[in-house]
């Protein structure tokens, strides 16, 4: 290669190789200061899409699991409203069991009735007060659950209200029954039976609901986990071995830096050969 003060072939390959050094360096420092290796599109724009549809589900699925938690605290609240009401109708059969006795004077009858008619008041409060963000499932004609059970929204699970009120399919003791007469309690011993048995295989219903809510909870939790650590597979950055790299670039840019010195230096040498 001739020797030339206009062009220096040494000097523009030095530059090219520090330049490329440079660029590398960059890229290393961006992936340390991110924890990324892919963190925008011009990185790997193949990569970081599928990256960015995997985040949407993602985060999809925090809704799935808002909706999920509220739905097991409505039907939670609705088991809590349900037992209270299960526990009032004992104790009213116990009352109407007292009261079917014919040898009762009218006194003690009367006081059975005013604790009868109190447990009866007490049923309907507890069914109208179990209420959990606007929704009361054992109420009459009660709100039905539906919780989201996918990012998509295409699939739920669902949880049929359960009807507590009183004169209703389950407590089909009235609103109005009373211990007036031993006869009427007689016929009242039956009626709370029956509710009870009612009232315990709704229980049971709302209890499964709550328990399959709950499970699915806990199966979107590690489906979002898996998924977030599948995203970070994809888009971060070793940084141990970013970080070796770091130094052997940095290595290299002072070897480059003192090669275009050298380089530069040569058209210089040659105002030895004229003198």
């Amino acid at each position: 290669m001739p020797n030339s003060v206009n062009t220096n072939a040494g000097a523009m390959v030095a530059l090219q190789n520090l330049n490329q050094t440079n660029s590398e360096l960059n890229t290393v420092q961006g992936r340390i200061n991110t924890g990324k290796k892919v963190a925008s599109s011009k990185d790997n724009g193949a990569i970081w899409a599928i990256a960015q549809n995997q985040r949407g589900t993602s985060n999809a699925l925090n809704a799935v699991r808002d909706s999920l938690q509220r739905a097991q605290s409505t039907v939670d609240v609705a088991i809590a409203g349900g037992e209270t009401v299960s526990d009032l109708l004992l104790q009213m059969k116990e009352k109407a069991l007292a009261a079917s006795d014919t040898t009762l004077d009218t006194t003690s009858r009367s006081a059975l009735n005013e604790d009868f008619k109190a447990l009866r008041d007490q049923v309907a409060k507890a069914v109208t007060n179990a209420d959990f963000n606007g929704a009361n499932m054992i109420k009459a004609s009660g709100s039905t659950i539906a919780a989201l059970a996918n990012a998509d929204g295409t699939s739920k699970i669902t949880v049929a209200a359960q009807s507590l009120a009183l004169g209703g399919a389950n407590v089909t003791v009235a609103a109005t029954a009373s211990l007036s007469t031993a006869t009427i309690a007689n016929t009242l011993i039956a009626t709370v039976t029956t509710s009870i048995t009612n009232v315990s295989t709704a229980l049971a219903k709302l209890g499964t609901g709550s328990k399959a809510l709950g499970s699915h909870m806990n199966f979107v939790d590690k489906l979002q986990d898996t998924m977030d650590t599948g995203i970070g597979n994809l888009v971060d950055a070793d940084l141990a071995k970013e970080s070796a790299k770091l130094q052997s670039l940095q290595t290299k840019q002072q070897l480059g830096v003192q090669a275009l010195s050298i380089a530069n230096g040569s058209s210089s040498m040659l105002l030895g050969l004229f003198r």
